[in-house]
């Protein structure tokens, strides 16, 4: 698992320059779900953030400090989504 899409697409470049199968040898999940993860030979499996809801919490939270004056920290969880793609498969089976 790589911090971002753009690094895993990066990786997933070098194991199959390597000659290694992605997903047949190993599987790679990238994390953002940008377009970026479209864009490659291969889609790229990744988890979602929903960039959309952190940033309607953050104006909320910014609004009601500003309007009403809250002090309080606001903490909001926002569940991460896995976005199952061409990159990831079952492990390689052990050779026989």
């Amino acid at each position: 698992m790589a911090s971002n899409d753009r690094c895993a697409v990066g990786v997933m470049d070098a194991f199959v320059r390597a000659g290694i199968e992605v997903p047949g040898q190993i599987s790679i999940v990238g994390y953002d779900d940008s377009t970026l993860a479209h864009l490659v030979h291969i889609d790229l499996t990744t988890v979602n953030q929903d960039a959309a809801a952190q940033a309607r919490h953050a104006v909320l939270a910014a609004v009601q400090r500003l309007d009403e004056g809250r002090k309080q920290r606001l903490e909001v969880v926002l569940n991460p989504r896995l976005v199952v793609r061409g990159s990831t498969g079952p492990p390689p089976r052990p050779e026989q």
